[in-house]
């Protein structure tokens, strides 16, 4: 009995070491390194502003790249960041007077019934957007302007109404000026890619693209220098990338090329048509038809592989009134190899001026250019699927164009990669899975 006392004691001894040694949580420990966050600015377009959806609204802003940056910089004593955030409430607004989209059922002109982007509210909030913030005594810290051109920085003329609901004074006052008031001691800056989208998403049927050399207001290198000069003349650090090839967002890559599909009757009907100027048509898989002043005198010609179809084509029209194929697509839904080659070379020879500046400016430097190739094949993030594809993928938002937040936390990561490499800070990645990808009804 006393031995049976004694093997007791010396299992209760046992058992009240080991539940009394827990492990101690170590407390993780994050360091600025050489980066002062106390006023950080972020500057750039959509991305940075959290335009998103086609539309500029509150849950956007909030989940933009720079809002997501300022929240880890937080975590080494960075300061308060302020946005002119539209009002909670509202469904967004953009500068054709439409809300943003929101994923619901539809029906086409088929009579099918499936999901698809429509419209949050039959018009978008045109009153909050109208509202001038601006207050001297709370500046406003991101400076994300949808489709602001690097020549617009330092312009008092600059004509864009996502600048102008923020502006200190609105026709007289500079997006450069507005930064400077803010006195930066930290900046990230992401600038060319919306000046390449605007182009690219109107098929290269309007506009021009910025010239890569030439002065300030003028040339991208001049223009992005010019304001890198005053942004460090106080002794501010930041960090800057380069742009993607803007054509592998779902806007361009979701409609093949040759998805045109026909039966017998169809392909028959269209060989009369064109037959007599050397096009063929099969059953099945065929090139859409598209409108090429240089495709001999009639103007018209398939569509050849690596040509892209936008999203912006009207789909009804497509499926339905024989759009792409009787008539061909018009130039502002196409982007032709030639189109192309003009924007990528375009983007090559930016993202080169990019990295010079960076380096003569002593920035860290983010390839946002790989990340978003990356996005196109596809990545896998904590076991979940990412990629490219329109709605399915995870990425980018319900206009093709834009990042959700889930995809703004992936890219808002790759700049602090960047950063901590760049200035020996210990700055936390953020978990985008925590962010939303696109909701669903």
């Amino acid at each position: 009995m006393k031995l049976k006392n004694t093997h007791l004691l010396v299992i209760l001894a046992i058992l009240s070491i080991t539940f009394s040694c827990k492990p101690k949580e170590t407390e993780v420990e994050f360091s600025a390194g050489d980066v002062d966050a106390t006023r950080f600015v972020s500057i750039g377009g959509l991305s940075t502003s959290g335009f998103m959806d086609d539309a500029l609204y509150a849950e956007g802003q909030e989940n933009s790249l720079g809002a997501i940056l300022s929240e880890q910089f937080k975590l080494i004593g960075g300061g308060n960041f302020n946005q002119a955030l539209m009002p909670v409430s509202s469904d967004g607004n953009n500068v054709l007077g439409f809300s943003r989209y929101v994923l619901n059922f539809k029906t086409d002109c088929l009579g099918v019934t499936s999901l698809s982007p429509v419209r949050a509210a039959s018009s978008g909030d045109v009153a909050g957007f109208s509202i001038n913030n601006y207050s001297a005594s709370v500046p406003f810290h991101n400076f994300g302007i949808p489709y602001l051109k690097s020549t617009q920085f330092n312009s008092p003329s600059v004509s864009n109404p996502y600048y102008d609901r923020m502006a200190s004074n609105p026709g007289s006052s500079t997006v450069k000026d507005d930064i400077l008031l803010c006195n930066p001691t930290f900046f990230s800056l992401f600038t060319g890619m919306d000046e390449v989208l605007e182009y690219a998403k109107n098929g290269a049927s309007m506009g021009s693209l910025t010239p890569v050399y030439g002065a300030a207001g003028i040339g991208f290198i001049g223009s992005v220098n010019d304001l890198l000069l005053d942004l460090t003349s106080n002794g501010a650090r930041g960090v800057i990338s380069n742009i993607p090839d803007v054509t592998t967002a779902p806007f361009f890559t979701t409609i093949p090329f040759d998805g045109l599909t026909l039966d017998a009757e169809k392909a028959q009907t269209l060989n009369d048509i064109y037959n007599p100027i050397g096009i063929f048509f099969q059953v099945g898989k065929n090139a859409f038809m598209i409108e090429d002043p240089a495709a001999g005198a009639f103007g018209v010609r398939q569509m050849v592989e690596g040509e892209l179809i936008l999203l912006s084509v009207p789909l009804d029209s497509l499926k339905c009134n024989k759009m792409g194929s009787v008539f061909p697509f018009r130039n502002e839904f196409i982007l032709t190899n030639a189109e192309l080659t003009e924007i990528r070379n375009t983007i090559t020879e930016y993202n080169a001026a990019l990295v010079n500046l960076g380096i003569n400016y002593n920035l860290a430097l983010v390839d946002s250019y790989t990340f978003f190739n990356q996005l196109k094949t596809g990545i896998v993030y904590n076991g979940i699927a990412i990629n490219a594809k329109f709605v399915s993928g995870g990425a980018y938002s319900l206009d093709g164009l834009t990042l959700n937040p889930r995809g703004n936390a992936l890219l808002a990561n790759e700049f602090i990669t960047s950063i901590n490499q760049k200035y020996k800070s210990t700055i936390p990645k953020i978990d985008a899975t925590k962010y939303r990808g696109v909701i669903f009804p």
